[in-house]
């Protein structure tokens, strides 16, 4: 088997058709993303490891509690730690293409990576053979400048200043390593990492634009819905060329391919029916679309309420390879081999934290415990996905049960440093008080 592990930037919940997305002016926004689900199955209550990009991508490369690293304190790296040795990712931690290319598979990353910069940290010193894409957060689509105006778009550790639409740019160098991989023989695992629908909000047609403000490169120039639908109908129509060839290449049977968000939307997006977004633990933070497509291991049309985190998507793809965790690192997310098999659902309890707003939650079951700037809050999840009717004051002794388990559970993770930075992304100002 291969895999493929699709991640796109700041998408929310309700942004793709077959999450109920509303088409664009242009016809429907998502689809091949659409027809993924159609074709194999689709998470109604899957989550991603945290409300913010970085500390989810350390999760998803470790298949652990990303709390566990130093660098996934910040929320998120931001482009002042280029230089840093203490924040990014360790290259002496075992990563899920690490454990994979030292089984035999072939492995590259291409898109974002956003898990520290050169020369401490990069890509190939964390497990892939092969990386093309940004080292940042978030680039200019046109220019490939970070938000800091130096410029980030690399091939390999070297700088390249290529011409075109990061957008597709990325689709086209993962086709291109699929034709040089494939017929190998070898399995391979391919991270693709687009940066859409990621600010600043430019599409293809906007080149022009980005041409006028070369001195102010983040100008974001504003924004709209139909901007952003348009950039995530870009990289769907880069997902389906990179299908056509899977099965040009006759692989695509056997192609496991996952696609998921980072963390929650922000600005454009729609999270319906979840309130808030990225930076938030509440549900439209951190619920996040889930796609599995592999026609060998998953019936189609499949759809499930099962819970999950990033890091079990990780923990899931070793346990298919066969491939065991390292004695030093065992794994927290859990393998979800047998549900995708056709197994049934199982409990899944899951923790997060973070340090700004001090917000912490728990999910176990239909309840979730939430706590946002000192105020403790319980919600039923399957009755009330909009959050809006505390349960603590009926059910104390629920709350105060919950609320010592996810003490317990912290008391297992490292403190937050004192010095761990908050960056607030463009979308955070929208997010709802409590």
């Amino acid at each position: 088997m291969n895999v493929i592990f699709i991640v796109s930037d700041d998408l929310g919940y309700a942004d793709l058709g077959c999450y109920g997305g509303r088409p664009a002016a242009f016809g429907a926004v998502s689809p091949v993303i659409d027809r993924l689900a159609e074709q194999g199955i689709r998470f109604t209550q899957g989550y991603s490891n945290s409300p913010v990009c970085s500390p989810t991508r350390f999760a998803l490369m470790t298949a652990r509690y990303q709390y566990r690293l130093r660098g996934a304190a910040e929320e998120p790296i931001n482009s002042r730690t280029r230089g840093s040795s203490t924040l990014g990712l360790p290259p002496e931690v075992p990563t899920l293409p690490s454990l994979l290319r030292d089984a035999g598979w072939r492995t590259a990353l291409v898109g974002k990576w956003h898990l520290g910069y050169p020369p401490h940290f990069s890509p190939l010193k964390s497990g892939y053979e092969s990386f093309y894409g940004p080292m940042s957060g978030g680039v200019d689509y046109f220019t490939h400048c970070a938000s800091s105006g130096v410029h980030d778009l690399f091939d390999g550790e070297e700088e390249v200043h290529d011409i075109g639409y990061l957008t597709d740019l990325i689709s086209a160098r993962a086709i291109d390593w699929i034709d040089r991989v494939a017929p190998g023989g070898k399995p391979f695992f391919l991270s693709l990492h687009y940066t859409a629908p990621h600010w600043p909000w430019e599409t293809r047609d906007d080149a022009h634009v980005a041409e006028e403000v070369k001195s102010n490169i983040f100008h974001l120039h504003g924004g709209d819905i139909h901007t952003y639908r348009r950039m995530i109908h870009h990289m769907d129509e880069g997902i389906g060329r990179i299908m056509a060839t899977l099965e040009r290449l006759g692989v695509a049977d056997d192609t496991l391919v996952i696609f998921t968000s980072d963390n929650g939307g922000e600005r454009f997006s729609d999270n319906w029916p979840l309130v808030g977004g990225k930076m938030d633990l509440t549900e439209g933070g951190i619920r996040v679309p889930w796609v599995a497509r592999w026609p060998r291991g998953i019936a189609p049309r499949r759809v499930t309420p099962q819970h999950c985190l990033t890091m079990d998507w990780s923990a899931t793809i070793l346990d298919l390879a066969g491939v065991p965790a390292a004695p030093t690192h065992p794994l927290d997310g859990v393998s979800l081999q047998g549900l995708l098999r056709g197994g049934p659902e199982f409990e899944r309890v899951m923790h997060w934290r973070m340090n700004h707003r001090g917000q912490r939650a728990m999910r176990h079951g239909r309840w979730k415990y939430l706590r946002v700037d000192g105020h403790d809050y319980l919600f039923d999840i399957d009755a009330d996905e909009r959050e809006r009717a505390n349960r603590a004051p009926r059910e104390p002794e629920r709350l105060a049960a919950m609320r010592a388990a996810w003490e317990a559970w912290d008391a297992t993770m490292p403190p937050i440093p004192a010095d761990a930075t908050v960056s607030l992304g463009y979308g955070a100002k929208d997010m709802p008080s409590r």
